[in-house]
């Protein structure tokens, strides 16, 4: 006789937090999986019935008037005397199969489907549950460390914290409770896998979100984060209440927030930078403490040269180029800065070179200074229209600047060909002195 399968259903169901009808659907298949191998030439349906608390087989036959195969076909006479009084050609009758008819090898294989398909059905419960969590906080407990990778139980599943997501130096032992990012989520033949990281950027943003309600609220917005995880960071803020100041509600109260933060960060220093939509603005605030002279800006490479005094060079750029480097990421420009003494060595250096050009005085090598032309080979190999928009240059002057760089570059070559010449000469006559 079999067991009550309702209470199994019911403790099956609160453990793993199944629907019941999977847990049904499972029974089902896994009872007449092990029909089949017992009966393999008849037709067997499972259904389980809740009254009886067991999943009861049928075996299927069509009503015939002449029976071609005993396993699946009843003729008319037979079928009405035995399972339905009404029954007609071509109808499908069900008669129930004693429980008894099952062996000790059939009812482990159903025991053994069950199992599987349970496991299966609670890994894509899983696997539905974490892959919209992607991108959230989550707490767990270090289970172990396998191979640098630390194995982190979530409760229902475990995840795993490689050591690439890991803060430098920060070591966790068994039993330690650690937050991370969920980063990813995906379905293998093992189940789900749960990718967590505590370097992401998204990691830095939620624990502001948990620290500073106005954050959480979305009244303090977060446009950008950076991190060299461990070290230091950059989070870009902006408040859509003009009451709020957006970097006193990330710092809190003398600090208490910002630090809470840094300490989960071991302490990763973070720079709180307001957002602002002028760009050379953005980059300044974000270069943040070196004070910035001058910014030139080419919106279509999206790059930004930086001129800082020279006692804020240094600074600026950081320790390894951190400083700059972090800026860069805030704020998606590529950043080079320069020194005020660097620059005018340049400007100096570079107003020589085009004077040199003939009929190019000094105001005309300004203006094509200050539009990026920094050599005659350049203005020699630019075309009309680039030197018509440098202000200042008409289209006779620029036809002339042009036309004047061409001409020196000619001369040059020009002069450079003999002494070509002659080295080559000195050459092959040493090379057959020597031999």
């Amino acid at each position: 006789m079999q067991p009550d399968l309702n209470r199994v259903i019911e403790q099956v169901s609160k453990e793993k937090g199944m629907d019941r009808s999977v847990i049904i659907e499972a029974l089902e298949s896994a009872m007449l999986s092990a029909a089949r191998r017992t009966f393999s030439q008849k037709r067997i349906e499972a259904k389980f019935n809740p009254d009886l608390g067991e999943v009861e087989l049928f075996e299927i036959k069509t009503v015939v008037s002449t029976v071609e195969n005993q396993e699946t076909e009843v003729d008319l006479t037979m079928a009405r005397n035995t399972l339905d009084p009404e029954a007609q050609i071509g109808d499908e009758l069900l008669s129930k199969l004693p429980a008894t008819a099952f062996g000790r090898i059939a009812a482990q294989v159903a025991k053994q489907s069950v199992i599987q398909k349970v496991r299966e059905a609670e890994r894509e419960l899983i696997y539905n549950e974490f892959k919209n969590r992607k991108g959230e906080l989550f707490s767990g407990i270090v289970q172990r460390v396998e191979k640098k990778n630390i194995i982190v139980n979530l409760g229902r599943t475990d995840a795993v914290l490689p050591e690439k997501e890991q803060i430098p130096w920060e070591r966790y032992r068994q039993g330690d409770r650690i937050r991370a990012y969920i980063l990813d989520v995906e379905m293998s033949h093992k189940g789900p896998q749960i990718i967590l990281s505590r370097t992401h950027p998204g990691f830095l943003i939620k624990l502001f979100e948990q620290e500073a309600p106005e954050v959480y609220e979305g009244i303090v917005e977060i446009k950008n984060a950076a991190r060299e995880p461990g070290s230091r960071a950059k989070i870009a803020v902006h408040s859509t209440d003009p009451d709020v100041d957006p970097v006193g509600a990330c710092v809190g109260v003398k600090g208490t927030r910002v630090q809470a933060i840094v300490q989960e960060l071991r302490g990763e220093r973070v720079d709180i930078v307001p957002w602002t939509p002028d760009p050379a603005e953005y980059v300044c605030r974000a270069l943040l403490p070196a004070k910035v002279s001058k910014i030139i800006l080419d919106e279509e490479e999206r790059v930004m040269e930086v001129i800082v005094p020279d006692d804020q060079l240094s600074l600026a750029i950081g320790k390894k180029g951190q400083n700059v480097r972090l800026a860069s990421r805030l704020t998606g420009w590529k950043l080079d800065v320069r020194s005020e003494s660097e620059v005018e060595l340049e400007h100096s250096r570079t107003l020589e070179v085009l004077t040199a050009i003939p009929g190019i005085g000094d105001v005309t090598a300004e203006l094509l200074y200050q539009n990026g032309f920094k050599s005659a080979e350049e203005i020699a190999e630019a075309d009309l229209d680039a030197l018509l928009e440098v202000e200042g240059l008409g289209p006779e002057k620029a036809t002339a600047v042009l036309q004047a760089a061409r001409e020196y570059i000619a001369a040059k070559a020009a002069a450079a060909e003999p002494v070509a010449v002659e080295a080559v000469a000195a050459k092959e006559t040493a090379d057959t002195v020597q031999e």
